[in-house]
């Protein structure tokens, strides 16, 4: 489990077999916090995290130990001033290499790149990371960060006015982590990409 502000938590799934009708509790948020991700994991995998603000952090799902359901989880991410996290996903210790090579990142303003995962260096979990997207007044805050999967070849964006593209993934090119990515969606004045998918 993966919060908007940075929080992260990992609880065995055996926790969660008699769930009750009213619901169990999965984690213990702060007033101001979101849970935003729930994934499963293998227990050798590693994640890897986005803010808005254009920094990652990638370490090994081992340093989060497992915790029980009422319990509020641990720092994933060190954020700055007004940043949260916008992207969590799982690399998967049992993929084959090349199964999941890029990491794809766009900003609100319409503007996205795939960077190599190899890119990413595995950290310890908790500190600020390095970059993986250059954030300007240009691109806008990055709304959506999630690795590419084997076989998936299209991206479609949908903004908050509901205007909604469909573009091929080979279309967007494979660039730096501290760069700004191209133009993959022309907004309307006031508008901003509010989700993303790949598929």
């Amino acid at each position: 489990m993966m919060t908007k502000n940075g929080i992260i938590k990992k609880t065995p799934i055996e926790d969660f077999a008699n769930v009750r009708r009213s619901g169990l509790i999965a984690i213990n948020l702060d007033k101001e916090d979101q849970l935003r991700w729930v994934k499963t994991t293998g227990g050798t995998d590693e994640i890897i995290l986005v803010t808005a603000k254009g920094q990652s952090i990638r370490f090994k799902e081992k340093d989060a130990r497992p915790m029980g359901r009422t319990a509020a989880g641990v720092r994933g991410v060190k954020l700055g001033k007004g940043d949260e996290v916008v992207g969590m996903d799982v690399i998967a210790a049992n993929k084959e290499a090349g199964e999941q090579k890029d990491l794809m990142v766009v900003t609100e303003n319409g503007y996205g790149k795939k960077t190599e995962l190899r890119q990413f260096k595995t950290q310890n979990r908790g500190g600020s990371g390095i970059k993986a997207g250059q954030v300007t007044q240009k691109t806008g805050a990055i709304v959506a960060a999630m690795i590419l999967a084997a076989g998936q070849e299209d991206l479609i964006a949908i903004s908050h006015k509901g205007q909604v593209i469909r573009t091929a993934l080979g279309s967007i090119p494979n660039l730096g982590r501290a760069t700004q990515g191209v133009r993959i969606m022309k907004l309307e004045a006031g508008d901003k990409v509010a989700s993303v998918t790949c598929l």
